[in-house]
């Protein structure tokens, strides 16, 4: 049923994309409930895969209400003329659609079973970046071998005490990682990546695209966990499987990526995604109305953060970065960081210092972020060649910690998504005086590991 449910949504896409040339708009249709549901809470196996329900029986989670499927019914009647449904999201009982009429939502606002519209993507013609369709030819062998099994990741391993918890086995067998982000470019032809455990891709901006030809900062962000050369660059959850998802869309910066996002988090609770990295954040928009304040930053009023919110209760962990605002006036961190039951990661050089830039915290209710600090201040990654380059930004101090996070899951399968949370918590440099530049500190993933044992029963 899974599998059929994802084939009716693809060809939801299909129909848009024949379509495009004359869509100009997309809107999120929100539903009032779900009351014309054509599926049951008794049989979640219609649309979660089983993987995705061992991981809540594993830790006590019910399956509930907001799991089941946006109603048929009401996508069939909104989806009259030229409105176009692209894609769902259940958790938040809505609808992205697309058409040509700007006017469309006081029209589908009359709908009973409608609660709300709001246009989150107009049309800027012209401002599509072309790809690049010679991009194996920028492939080179630039590798230097180092010393150190790890390579260029050594310092960001090692100031996690990453390499002990690999050295006792742990270096995410069994895990499955999502990496939401922009693209990977030259994943598929890349050395580094010859022995990625990859389960599947799935585009949200773009399904008919070539995921591997998008922008390279998913590339980047994925080399800090997945590379696995030794002597040259290993990241932090080798052995892990990933699944790569695309929900940026690079060309512009509108609210419709949010619905992107999460379609792209839903898919991955479907098939039983355990940990999600997302180096991805918005606070400002292309149109300066849609751009989010302070008092924004609550766990709730983004869409992105409320879904990343919602992720804990669904089994999975949701790792974020901070942001990069510290030195703007924004300065705070960006969302879906201010979601609850998540790890936001902020950025600090291979001392433990912190890089200037990295956003801070609290959120607008007062809770501590960001969570915990990794290397984001020079950190190892892998460049758009093969080669081996450096990359600042709290996007590549997320995955550096989202593996060991990972690893540190596999070795203690007993935790909960909010017990994990705790233990990475109790393990930081600063966990008796969290602040809201620091967080938690810089964690010690091998003192994780012993405070772990501690919650087993």
């Amino acid at each position: 049923m899974l599998k059929r449910i994802s084939l009716c949504l693809g060809l939801l896409w299909v129909c848009c994309l024949t379509a495009s040339a004359q869509t100009r708009y997309k809107f999120r249709v929100q539903f009032a409930d779900k009351a014309a549901t054509a599926f049951s809470l008794d049989k979640p196996e219609d649309y979660l895969s089983e993987r995705a329900l061992e991981r809540r029986h594993r830790q006590g989670l019910p399956v509930d209400s907001t799991d089941l499927p946006v109603c048929a019914a009401y996508i069939s009647q909104v989806a009259a003329g030229d409105i176009i449904p692209l894609c769902t999201s259940k958790w938040n009982n809505s609808l992205l659609v697309a058409t040509d009429d700007s006017l469309v939502a006081d029209r589908l606002q009359c709908l009973p079973f409608v609660s709300k519209v709001k246009r989150v993507w107009t049309a800027a013609p012209g401002s599509a970046t072309l790809r690049n369709a010679d991009r194996k030819k920028d492939l080179v062998r630039r590798w230097e071998k180092q010393d150190s099994p790890y390579g260029t990741a050594v310092a960001q391993i090692a100031i996690h005490h990453g390499d002990s918890l690999h050295a006792a086995g742990f270096a995410g067998q069994g895990m499955e990682v999502a990496v939401i982000d922009a693209g990977f470019y030259n994943v598929d032809a890349l050395k580094a990546f010859k022995h990625l455990r990859l389960r599947g891709t799935r585009d949200f901006v773009n399904p008919q695209s070539d995921i591997y030809a998008e922008h390279s900062h998913g590339l980047k962000v994925l080399s800090c966990m997945a590379a696995n050369q030794a002597n040259v660059m290993v990241g932090t959850a080798p052995e892990a499987a990933y699944w790569l998802l695309r929900s940026e869309d690079n060309d512009t910066e509108q609210p419709v990526e949010e619905d992107y996002w999460a379609a792209a988090v839903e898919f991955a609770d479907s098939v039983g995604v355990d940990v999600v990295n997302t180096s991805l954040g918005y606070y400002s928009f292309d149109d300066a109305t849609d751009n989010y304040l302070y008092r924004d930053l609550n766990g709730r009023t983004s869409m992105m953060t409320a879904s990343a919110s919602r992720a804990a209760d669904k089994g999975m962990l949701v790792v974020v970065s901070a942001g990069n605002s510290g030195m703007t006036s924004w300065k705070k961190i960006t969302p879906p960081a201010d979601a609850e039951n998540v790890l936001t990661v902020g950025a600090v050089d291979v001392h433990g210092v912190n890089a200037a830039f990295s956003s801070i915290g609290n959120t607008a209710d007062g809770r501590i972020k960001p969570d915990v600090m990794a290397v984001g201040c020079k950190a190892a990654v892998i460049g758009e060649g093969g080669n081996t380059a450096e990359g600042n930004g709290t996007s590549f101090a997320s995955p550096i910690f989202c593996g060991l996070a990972t690893c540190l899951w596999q070795a203690c399968p007993w935790l909960s998504v909010k017990q994990l949370i705790q233990v990475i918590h109790q393990a930081g440099s600063h966990a008796d005086y969290p602040d809201n530049i620091y967080g938690y500190g810089i964690v010690d993933i091998w003192k994780a590991y012993q405070i772990a044992q501690t919650y087993r029963q």
